[in-house]
């Protein structure tokens, strides 16, 4: 593993991602007058931004859009591109731990990536995957 992306640089791509699923979901419900407290709506808001955050990055060497403009993406341990498994392991079954301890380990990973000289979140643990800064 070389070079890993440390906590604010993986924050702040993420961050970008958000603003701009939002803004897609945001456009999406004006321009059909979508109900918002639908719970259909609400399942589908979520379930667009799980799939961005798996298929991107498969498709797209390891990148989103948030960590093509810091520059990171995230790869296997060993520096191979990310399969559409490892996604759903880092992203969904990740995600279904992070809920179960109600966001208790979403703190522990904060910690874990910043004080970890691999700088491997749970997340990152479970799929056998780090963030990076290297070009592919």
């Amino acid at each position: 593993m070389s070079n890993p992306a440390g906590f604010w640089i993986r924050f702040g791509s993420r961050i970008i991602d958000a603003l701009m699923i939002g803004i897609i979901i945001a456009v999406v419900l004006t321009v059909f007058s979508l109900d918002t407290q639908s719970r259909a709506v609400q399942f589908s808001e979520s379930l667009i931004s799980l799939l961005y955050f798996i298929i991107v990055p498969v498709l797209w060497l390891g990148y989103t859009v948030g960590k093509r403009v810091f520059s990171i993406r995230i790869v296997h341990k060993n520096g191979s591109q990310v399969s559409l498994l490892t996604m759903i392991m880092r992203e969904f079954v990740a995600g279904l731990a992070y809920g179960l301890t109600l966001g208790l380990l979403v703190i522990v990973s904060v910690f874990m990536v910043g004080l970890r000289e691999d700088k491997r979140a749970i997340h990152d643990l479970i799929a056998g995957t780090y963030v990076t800064h290297d070009s592919p």
